[in-house]
């Protein structure tokens, strides 16, 4: 008995799904020294004792300091604002820190929209 021969199997093209661009795959968070380190030390483990999350926070803040795009990186996490971890040498509540200063200093331009930073100090 013969077999017939063997065809190739036909495959239908597919599109390919659109993937959306994110912004960890900007330029710079390609350049971000943490990418080589663990995540476990920019982010806290669930019932961390608060002093291993200071000494863990002191660590991930030594590798921010010597990165080169500590302030990018800062940015986008304030910008998104990103809720835990360190991101660009602060931690989540250094970020609210700032956050909140932000928004006290755009308060207060709104208040006094001709009084510039001659006139408050004056």
């Amino acid at each position: 008995m013969q077999h017939p021969p063997h065809q190739p199997l036909q495959v239908a093209a597919l599109p390919k799904p659109r993937v959306p661009a994110r912004e960890e795959d900007g330029p710079w968070h390609a350049e971000a020294v943490c990418r080589r380190d663990e995540a476990g030390l920019f982010f806290a483990p669930s019932k961390e004792p608060t002093a291993a999350r200071l000494s863990r926070e002191e660590a991930a803040k030594r590798v921010c300091a010597r990165c080169p795009v500590m302030v990018a990186c800062r940015e986008h996490a304030l910008l998104q604002p990103e809720p835990y971890g360190v991101w660009g040498g602060l931690t989540a509540a250094e970020r609210r820190v700032v956050l909140a200063r932000r928004r006290r200093r755009a308060g207060e331009l709104r208040q006094a929209p001709g009084a510039g930073p001659i006139a408050a100090a004056g």
